[in-house]
Parts: C-alpha cells; sequence; structure tokens
C-alpha cells in the first residue's frame, strides 16, 4: 500500500559461503543495512567505517546475532590508501578469498557553487568519488589475482542523473560513481567480475535526519512514487540482487532504487 513499507524479507541463502567487504557499514543507514542483509543471506562480512565507535558496536551486535566467526570489522578512512589496503588484507586474511564488495561511503553537503569552497569541494569527492575508486581498484586487484570472480556494488544516487540546488559537488561525485562503474565493468569482464552500481533517492536514517531539514526532506518525500522514503534494508535488498547469482549477466549498470530515473 502505498505509504506504507512492506514486510521485511527473510535470508534465503543467496550467499552461502561467500566473503564480502562492506564499508560505511555501522549504524542504521544502507551500510548497515547492506550488512546485515549479506549476513541473513549466509556470507561472511568484513565491516569498515570511518567512526570507530559505532562499528565496534555493530561488529559486537551482528556477531552476537550471526556469530563471531562470520563477522570482523575494521576501522577505515577510505581517503586513506593505506587503511584501504589493511581493510582488504584483513578480508583476504579473513575470508581466504573475496567475492562480494560494497562500496558505500560517501558524504554529502549543501552549499550553493558561489560560496563552496575549494575545501568542501575536495572533501566530497575525495570521500565519495575517489573512495569508490581506491576500493573498487583494491577490489578489482585482489579478485583479478584469485582467478575466481567476484562482484563489487557501488552506491550511486539519482543525484548523479538530477540536478538538485546546493549539491553540486555530491552530484558531480556521484556522476562520476556511475562513470566509474560503467568502465570498471568493461574492464572486470575480461576476468569475470561483475561491477554494478545502486542509485537510492530517499532512504531513511537517523544521520540523514541530523543534516537535513524537515522542510527538505518533506519535499523530496513528496517526489516519491510511494508516497514514503526508502527503508535501508529495501536498498540493501537490491545490492543482494547485485552481489547474488541472479544478476548473472548485469556488469556496468547503474539500477534506480527509486521512480526518480530520468
Amino acid at each position: 500500500m502505498t505509504g506504507t513499507p512492506p514486510p521485511y524479507v527473510p535470508g534465503h541463502g543467496l550467499l552461502a559461503g561467500r566473503g564480502a567487504v562492506v564499508t560505511a557499514a555501522a549504524g542504521a543507514g544502507i551500510g548497515g543495512a547492506t550488512a546485515r542483509r549479506l549476513l541473513e543471506e549466509g556470507a561472511r562480512v568484513v565491516l569498515s567505517d570511518a567512526h570507530a565507535r559505532r562499528l565496534k558496536e555493530s561488529e559486537a551486535e551482528l556477531a552476537a546475532e550471526f556469530g563471531s566467526d562470520r563477522v570482523a570489522a575494521l576501522p577505515c578512512d577510505v581517503t586513506d590508501e593505506t587503511q584501504v589496503a589493511a581493510l582488504f588484507d584483513l578480508a583476504a586474511e579473513r575470508h581466504g578469498r573475496l567475492d562480494i564488495v560494497v562500496n558505500n561511503a560517501g558524504l554529502g553537503g549543501t552549499a550553493d557553487l558561489v560560496d563552496m569552497t575549494d575545501e568542501q569541494w575536495d572533501k566530497v569527492l575525495d570521500v565519495t568519488l575517489h573512495g569508490t575508486f581506491r576500493c573498487t581498484r583494491a577490489a578489482l586487484r585482489r579478485m583479478k589475482a584469485g582467478g575466481a570472480g567476484g562482484v563489487v556494488v557501488n552506491n550511486a544516487s539519482v543525484i548523479g542523473w538530477r540536478a538538485q540546488k546546493g549539491q553540486a559537488h555530491y552530484a558531480a561525485a556521484k556522476a562520476g560513481v556511475m562513470a566509474l562503474t560503467r568502465c570498471a565493468a568493461l574492464e572486470a569482464a575480461e576476468y569475470g567480475v561483475r561491477v554494478n552500481a545502486v542509485s537510492p533517492s530517499l532512504a531513511m536514517h537517523p544521520h540523514l535526519v541530523k543534516v537535513t531539514t524537515p522542510e527538505l526532506l518533506e519535499e523530496l518525500t513528496s517526489r516519491e512514487a510511494f508516497g514514503r522514503h526508502a527503508e535501508p534494508w529495501e536498498v540493501a535488498n537490491v545490492i543482494v540482487f547485485l552481489a547474488s547469482g541472479y544478476s548473472s549477466y548485469l556488469t556496468g549498470e547503474v539500477l534506480s532504487v527509486s521512480s526518480q530515473h530520468p
């Protein structure tokens, strides 16, 4: 029914035995929902996040529910190549192989272009686009060397397709993620790795409420076909689909988790 979220979908073992990495996975947003969904589908997951305290709490919660042998965590700032390398080294150590990488780390902000500083522009691009590049590169290097294929799923945004006032840096970064996804997919296909992206519009979580005005949230919600925001797990469901064998012939695609594809 319009305005009401559907029932939560239980796991079906779609990713049993797979080893995964999820960035920006602490807390109640898309990353945290994705880590949980991957675990519910049978995967083993290495969580990462720049927020060490929240990450530790998420690791403890998920390990208690799914088992410490299936959950590990390492703080990672995706703007730091040394930390990115350490994250993927840990994943290789824990999993033995790397099957799934979900690049969820991103940073937003609001500033009109005439007032935007170089520092504001650079920070959003470095986390959102350059961080996705660093993690995609690390994933593809390991997947290519492993010779067993794999899947990379990047988190883009509908704002990479459409304009929004005050979002030039974020829109440019997310459009870049889309282009990066398509190019990486062509390069990775020769060694059996698929690279896709999701493009959500409005997935509500506590952090978004803190950094977005009620007026803007109401306006954004009014654009949604179902008359409501997405639940983070609804975006995570699409990520699970892209990570699973059900999307075996899908690569270089950006799937809109929204009605707002232009």
